[in-house]
């Protein structure tokens, strides 16, 4: 009874923190702030249950991550030998749009990834934990096999452009259903398939050489 009520309490403190956090930023939440939008009378709650800030971040992620990652590893199961550079792409976008649909309405994770990714001390550490599960190692590796030739630096530039598109894309729409504002698509489905079209012209398109 008592580590069940542990986990309900650190699920409530999770889902607050994703909120808060997406609402105003990660930098600008303080864990005291977080237990009292929680409920929790000992305004040390989130250190005791969690430890540091970081720590809550990671666990934020790690909450949503294991819907994502299945989506990712049965898109992959389907298109493993496609040669088709929107296949590939696809298994990098849909699993997040599809989890977000999933989510309904108001929800807050891809608000909470564009402020972690925005937040120079969490970037990387939100970048590594997400690259860290099989299925993303093997769409990062499809993906590069399909491209054609481009320098490292153009490479590099694109492959950041692609993930502030997909998180930004993803923050804005779930931003505009809260707040009942119209959006470019009808449905996350329909959202996803845009980035998707995007993100393979984005990496097909030409590039022009610079000194």
């Amino acid at each position: 009874m008592r580590q069940a009520h542990a986990n309900e309490t650190r699920d409530f403190i999770v889902a607050t923190a994703e909120r808060l956090f997406a609402e105003h930023g990660v930098a600008a939440v303080s864990n005291r702030q977080v237990s009292e939008a929680a409920g929790q009378a000992n305004n040390f709650a989130v250190g005791y249950h969690f430890g540091t800030k970081t720590d809550l971040v990671l666990a934020i992620i790690r909450r949503q991550a294991p819907f994502i990652e299945q989506r990712r590893t049965d898109m992959l199961t389907a298109i493993q030998h496609s040669t088709d550079l929107r296949d590939w792409i696809a298994c990098l976008v849909l699993p997040m749009t599809d989890h977000l649909a999933s989510l309904g309405s108001p929800s807050w994770y891809a608000r909470f990834i564009a402020q972690a990714t925005t937040d120079p001390a969490l970037r990387r550490l939100v970048t590594d934990e997400t690259f860290a599960f099989p299925s993303m190692q093997k769409i990062t590796e499809g993906v590069s096999r399909l491209l054609p030739v481009l320098p490292e630096d153009v490479r590099a530039e694109r492959g950041d452009m692609c993930r502030h598109l997909i998180v930004h894309t993803c923050a804005e729409r779930e931003r505009a259903l809260q707040a009942g504002t119209p959006t470019p698509r009808a449905t996350w489905e329909a959202a996803g398939i845009g980035l998707v079209d995007a993100l393979t012209g984005l990496w097909l398109a030409p590039y022009t050489p610079t000194p």
